[in-house]
């Protein structure tokens, strides 16, 4: 017992491996082990229970999503040994990239370990498996099936999911299971969760809650709004994981003495939008004041400059991508609408009236917060349908009850910014409306991306016109790739000419014209 107390427990506690020094078969680093079992180089007893659980003989199930179907035939096989035990089996590396392929999973880095098929495969506290189970998420999603066993094992992460995949979870879920198996007497927060958004910071906080119920894992919320003294109070009493904005976090760690010293997981979420604008400074003095922590970065759209920020930041960086990275989903239907500026309220109160398109729970996207509320207002007056508005300038008690309003179904329509278009899961809405495009196609697919969750369909109406000729080309070629028709005055205009030119050429090509 005395030699296994010395061991290194966690793979992030062990060092990477030196030129010609024996490395971890499970995650790469320094080899310091030898698993007597199977006599594998190990570097820690996490290492060594994962090496041990793919060994076991078991049953692989696939899942099944709603937009990807994988015969099960193609990525598994089947061994009875008489017991009830259900744990995995290794995948052979021709498996590995066949599952890959047919859930749209693409990697880079240095030993990126198999996708998982079952939450059961990552040594979790059974407890939090029991408490996934109760949450529904009975199999992993395409994201949650890479990026758990990755960040398990320690490794930094950039993962880019289309919206709605089950991003949240697949960093929650090795947190929570790092921070409710490690001693930490007294409790000292061992994780950071960065977001840009107050709701988003809420969402993430409550998710976790759930996910770690019955487990030694405590969470406190650091966000604007809510009052500085009942943070510092709930931080006093112990924390797993502080959940927040960035400006909040450094405010209150300024004004109060709170070691940071004990963190070693920092979660960036929706991070093309954090280190890309004025969260940047801050998230970065942040990260400097911690030790060396493991990274995860979130995001449903990742650019080369992001990719060079977060290598600036950590090394050895391993990136998954699910889906078509940048690409809205497609389980969004793009419906283009030209319609001047001067029309466009009619436009809108049409379709809120009309039992063809009207498919409520609806999120409707303006450019300003002054257009929030008076959209809001003209539409509960024009229409008779609840509309209420949300944006940065509503206080937290507001904004909180905005979003239970909508989420019960008190309110049929929401107007909002770009402050709903980040990560917020909006569980019923199948329909968005973009009033006012964004200022960048990135924004774009974030708040399509609001009109689907897990893969199912959903209808996204865009209105258009002049005032966005900045956006046509790149609009064109996303509408084009997604299949949407095109409005005739968009293809038209002399701001896109060449753009769609191009488009219809290519698929000339394409077809053998």
């Amino acid at each position: 017992m005395a030699l296994e107390d010395s061991v290194k427990e966690r793979s992030w506690n062990q060092r990477e491996a030196l030129p010609g020094e024996p490395r971890c078969t499970v995650c790469g680093r320094y080899g310091e082990y030898i698993c007597d079992e199977t006599d594998d180089d190990i570097c820690s007893l996490e290492c060594k229970r994962i090496l041990l659980s793919r060994r076991l003989e078991t049953r692989l199930s696939v899942p099944q999503t709603s937009s990807v179907r994988v015969p099960a035939t193609d990525v598994c096989y089947y061994v009875r040994d008489g017991s009830n035990e259900s744990k995995p089996q290794t995948l052979t590396n021709s498996k590995t990239n066949l599952l890959r392929k047919k859930l749209d999973i693409s990697v880079r880095g240095d030993n990126v370990p198999d996708p998982i098929l079952s939450f059961n495969s990552c040594d979790l506290p059974e407890k939090l498996i029991q408490n996934l189970e109760a949450g529904g998420y009975e199999i992993p999603t395409p994201v949650q099936m890479q990026a758990i066993p990755s960040a398990m094992i320690g490794q930094n992460l950039l993962v880019s999911a289309e919206t709605g995949s089950g991003k949240s979870c697949s960093f929650l879920v090795p947190v929570i299971s790092h921070c409710a198996t490690t001693k930490n007497t007294p409790q000292r927060p061992q994780a950071i969760v960065l977001t840009p958004t107050r709701e988003l910071s809420i969402q993430i906080e409550e998710e976790a809650k759930l996910l770690g119920k019955g487990l030694p894992f405590k969470t406190a919320l650091v966000v604007g709004g809510d009052a500085m003294a009942t943070q510092v109070y709930r931080i006093e009493q112990g924390v797993s994981m502080l959940v927040g904005t960035p400006g909040r976090l450094i405010d209150l760690l300024t004004k109060h003495d709170f070691e940071l010293d004990s963190v070693s997981i920092l979660v960036i979420d929706e991070v093309d939008c954090m280190i890309q604008r004025g969260f940047h400074e801050q998230v970065m003095q942040i990260f400097k004041a911690l030790s060396q922590p493991q990274v995860l970065m979130y995001s449903a759209t990742v650019s080369k400059e992001v990719e060079k920020v977060a290598g600036l930041m950590v090394k050895n960086v391993s990136v998954i991508s699910v889906g078509k990275p940048n690409k809205p989903s497609e389980a969004v239907k793009q419906l283009p609408i030209w319609v001047e500026s001067n029309k466009k309220k009619q436009k809108l109160f049409d379709i809120l009236t009309s039992k063809q398109h009207f498919k409520p729970p609806v999120v409707v996207f303006v450019g300003s917060r002054i257009g929030t509320d008076l959209l809001s207002e003209a539409i509960t007056v024009a229409t008779g349908i609840k509309a209420l508005s949300i944006h940065g300038e509503k206080s937290m008690k507001e904004r909180r009850e905005v979003l239970r309003s909508f989420l019960v179904g008190d309110v049929s329509v929401i107007v909002a910014t770009g402050v709903l278009g980040r990560g917020i899961d909006l569980l019923s809405v199948r329909q968005v409306i973009v009033f006012d495009l964004p200022n960048s196609m990135k924004e774009y697919v974030h708040q399509i991306g609001r009109a689907s969750r897990m893969g199912e369909n959903g209808t996204a109406f865009v209105f258009v016109n002049e005032e966005n000729k900045k956006l046509f080309p790149e609009l064109i070629a996303m509408l084009q790739s997604s299949g949407a028709a095109i409005p005739r005055e968009l293809a038209h205009s002399r701001y896109a000419q060449s753009s769609f030119a191009v488009g219809k050429a290519q698929k000339k090509r394409k077809l053998g014209y």
